[in-house]
């Protein structure tokens, strides 16, 4: 069996990044869907800094403080 070509795996790989796309966009997807869009960015190295996004600003913001958490063996509860 031989190796797909550049042009095969790249149409592939935009395929992939258009599909993500249109289930982000539709608001039709479950948390295991953002999951797989999570690791596809990661794995092409995407990143999006706090400080030049409001979106993840207003995110992060909205965590508690790692003060408000409670630790009972390895799980994390919010105090």
């Amino acid at each position: 069996m031989s190796r797909a070509s550049e042009e095969v795996l790249g149409l592939l790989h935009d395929t992939l990044a258009r599909s993500l796309l249109d289930k982000l966009q539709s608001g039709a997807y479950t948390a295991a869907d953002l999951n797989v869009i999570r690791a596809f960015l990661k794995d092409n190295g995407i990143e999006c800094l706090p400080a030049k996004n409001d979106t993840i600003r207003n995110i992060l913001d909205s965590l508690p403080d790692s003060a408000d958490l409670d630790t009972v063996g390895d799980t994390k509860l919010l105090s």
